[in-house]
């Protein structure tokens, strides 16, 4: 009988559906610790990861029989690759459904840091004196405007779907350009990162976090930015340099931000959180009832494609 350990209390149902006959060690709790995973993992054959939730490589190695590590989400830099790839470890991520739930998100922070949605809410909620009149809390249509994409992947394209349909125009910056397709569909124009964000009303990252893209936004970047726009992220907290914002914020260098991740989750700043010009979210790109459903059963379906004998639909390595 084959064994996989679910690091976290993701959906179940699935797994259960789709690895009829395993073993499947699930936690109690909600999570395993570090020591209880150790303890656990001598006999799996594969470990179903967590994004934002690392790895250890301690773990790695109690873990003789490990043949396939299956990554519940996108993103796997909570996975040592090069430590894994010495054992010949298979790895596979679950990226197709955190596209549109992620977009969605985005789409959303652009709105709401916008037209002042977070900062109007709080001040009603608490109570606070708001002068009301027709010319007072004005806010930023996005109508017209340029949203700049630092990242054109599957996310990226499905956010400019979305900023089109709402009267936005597309530039956008990627290692590679996209097919000639998408990009007139889109009416997309690839540009340097420098152009991108000096021309750019707003500013969306949604690249992974690697060596490359780590503080890849950082005070030189946030000066090149227009003091009106806008900066959002969905992508990976580290790939902007937190204390270069925060002082770009607090000084007027940029207009506001809308973030969904933090370089050093789950704290985050203060200053983040006092400034009325920030609409914060919780990593919370991909956490829809639907999607976690359908990651579980993408997930279920890698282990089960090469515990088959074939190559998973979503393998990284």
């Amino acid at each position: 009988m084959k064994k996989v350990l679910i690091m976290l209390g993701v959906p179940r149902q699935q797994f259960e559906h789709i690895l009829k006959g395993w073993e499947i060690v699930y936690p109690v709790s909600g999570s395993f610790t570090n020591e209880e995973l150790i303890e656990k993992v001598s006999d799996v054959d594969a470990i179903v990861t967590v994004y934002g939730n690392k790895l250890s490589n301690e773990v790695i190695d109690a873990a003789p029989n490990l043949k396939m590590i299956a990554n519940f989400g996108a993103g796997y830099d909570n996975i040592d690759m090069a430590y894994v790839g010495k054992r010949g470890i298979v790895v596979t991520n679950s990226p197709d459904p955190v596209t549109e739930p992620t977009a969605e998100l985005a789409m959303g922070l652009m709105i709401s840091v916008a037209r002042r949605m977070g900062e109007m809410n709080n001040i009603l909620k608490n109570k606070e004196e708001l002068q009301w009149g027709v010319m007072r809390n004005l806010s930023t249509t996005l109508v017209g405007k340029q949203l700049g994409i630092v990242g054109m992947g599957a996310i990226g394209k499905a956010l400019a779907r979305r900023a089109v349909a709402s009267g936005m125009s597309i530039v956008y910056h990627n290692r590679n350009e996209v097919d000639e397709q998408t990009a007139n569909a889109l009416d997309a124009k690839y540009v340097s990162l420098e152009e991108l964000l000096k021309t750019s009303d707003v500013v969306s990252l949604n690249m992974p976090l690697t060596a490359d893209t780590k503080a890849m936004i950082g005070q030189e970047q946030l000066h090149q930015m227009k003091s009106t726009s806008y900066l959002i992220n969905t992508a990976r907290g580290p790939v902007v340099d937190e204390e270069a914002l925060i002082k770009a914020l607090e000084e007027n260098v940029i207009a506001g931000a809308g973030l969904d991740v933090f370089e050093n989750e789950p704290n985050i700043p203060d200053a983040l959180k006092e400034l009325p010009n920030v609409v914060l979210m919780p990593h919370l790109g991909t956490a829809t009832h639907e999607t976690r459903g359908e990651m579980s059963a993408l997930v279920a379906q890698n282990i089960k494609a090469y515990f088959e004998g074939m190559t998973p639909p979503n393998q990284v390595n």
